[in-house]
């Protein structure tokens, strides 16, 4: 059975092999973290409540490759249908046309799962037919073609499907169409903001060149209120710019279940916000907000607030257009072209 995991904002596809032998035990190998290690209680409490069982056998999983960590719970769904492809509760020929990703319920049922953007692109690029997720998902995946994107609600569904008793049906997007329907929709129009035609005429200035702009005045000028409307004015967005920018939105969960990205990103961090959080990385390394700004605009409010050491890191991202987050176990890079808007009193 095959999986995949996010490294970075690209996807690695994992493959699950289950050997089901005489003996007791459930022993999950291959550098898994606690989630994943946690998944044999929501396996077991999936299939029982849909009248199928855990074999009472000696059931050892191997994670391949085993030198990538595997985070988080969205393997409970490819383990668990590994484990029925080996104990022949499931039809299993053509299982390896398949990628399969999913959290379970106790009752069955998929939770939304993140990174799914990336998922897709590599299981196309790897030859993969069909993408079995979480329905919330499925909108998402089939921004790309040449994939057949399977959105199901419950495992029941899946077992099913491989059963050949109810096929799921693909859901397909036709993403130009509507990409090009929805452009022209900003959530904050420029016109909204009546008088100021300097203050406009600047901004109108760094929209078109896609210069940093810095504005200067007392509180209640409107600063706060021209900077959110900024992204109305910008060209709108390329397809292959919303593609860039959703598959990192993706990456953090923040794509909702509404697929393509649309618009620009308009990014506004508060002022107690620290460099990792700014420029991304942690110990499992994720996009920060300079990176969420990607081909959109990140609002400084309050600039002389924010820490020295916040402002110094950002001089390199600013300069190369992004940033690589180098630690022991990893290097990752992320892309970060945006349009510094900063306001002070």
């Amino acid at each position: 059975v095959f999986g995949s995991a996010v490294f970075g904002i690209e996807a690695t596809t994992i493959t699950i092999e289950v050997n089901i032998d005489k003996g007791i035990g459930y022993h999950l190998v291959g550098l898994p973290d606690k989630a994943v290690s946690e998944s044999s209680y929501r396996i077991s409490a999936a299939l029982n409540n849909n009248n199928y069982k855990l074999p009472g056998k000696k059931i050892i999983i191997n994670m391949a490759p085993a030198d990538i960590r595997k985070e988080g719970a969205a393997y409970d769904l490819s383990l668990a249908v590994g484990i029925l492809a080996a104990s022949n509760q499931i039809k299993s020929e053509k299982i390896n046309e398949y990628l399969i990703m999913g959290e379970l319920s106790l009752d069955g049922s998929l939770q939304p799962i993140r990174g799914v953007l990336p998922m897709a692109i590599k299981a196309r690029e790897e030859g993969f037919k069909y993408f079995i997720l979480p329905k919330e998902n499925a909108k998402e995946a089939a921004i790309v073609n040449d994939l057949e994107v399977l959105g199901v609600n419950n495992i029941l569904e899946v077992i099913n499907h491989f059963n050949g008793d109810v096929k799921i049906n693909p859901t397909i997007v036709d993403t130009r169409a509507e990409f090009y329907k929805n452009i022209d929709f900003p959530e904050f129009d420029f016109s909204d903001v009546k008088g100021q035609e300097s203050i406009k005429r600047c901004m109108e200035i760094a929209a078109a060149g896609g210069h940093n702009i810095i504005l200067i005045g007392p509180p209640g000028s409107g600063k706060t209120m021209l900077a959110k409307r900024l992204p109305s004015i910008l060209p709108p967005m390329t397809l292959h710019e919303a593609l860039e920018t959703t598959k990192i939105h993706s990456v953090v969960g923040k794509t909702k279940n509404n697929g393509l990205l649309y618009q620009r990103p308009f990014r506004s961090p508060h002022h107690t916000i620290s460099n990792v959080a700014l420029v991304g990385g942690g110990q499992y390394p994720k996009p920060g907000e300079i990176s969420l700004s990607h081909n959109g605009v990140l609002f400084l409010d309050e600039l002389p607030e924010f820490k020295r050491e916040v402002l110094e890191v950002m001089r390199q991202p600013l300069e190369d257009r992004d940033v690589t987050i180098s630690r022991a176990k990893f290097t990752v890079t992320y892309p970060c072209s945006f349009m510094l808007v900063a306001s002070m009193n």
